[in-house]
């Protein structure tokens, strides 16, 4: 198994639970925020909570930035590049059968 297809199956592995995602759309849609913020959004105990961002540390996808006393939690985006290009040819798949499937329905509408 080669080093793309570990870092990929990480990723998706970290993607894999609700939790994570959430951080990754809270840092996506609020910016950069301490790990107080953060785990305010979740009701687990703060052990949890920090193993999940070890995971999201690990695969690249937070990097964690020391500003003080506070841990300043950011999103990475360039890994999920990696997810994006191995759900590219399944995006041309569907579009391609639901080009096919519009193609028959106006063919049927030309025919009634």
């Amino acid at each position: 198994m080669n080093t793309e297809r570990v870092s990929e199956d990480r990723i998706f592995a970290a993607l894999a639970s609700p939790v994570r995602r959430e951080v990754l759309r809270l840092l996506r849609e609020e910016g950069p925020q301490p790990v107080q913020r953060l785990a305010e959004h979740f009701a687990m105990t703060r052990p949890s909570f920090s193993e999940h961002l070890r995971v999201l540390r690990e695969t690249g996808l937070v990097t964690e930035n020391k500003v003080g006393r506070q841990r300043l939690y950011r999103l990475e985006a360039l890994p999920l590049n990696e997810v994006q290009q191995w759900l590219r040819p399944f995006e041309r798949f569907w579009r391609d059968r639901l080009t096919g499937l519009r193609d028959l329905l106006d063919q049927m509408d030309d025919e009634s």
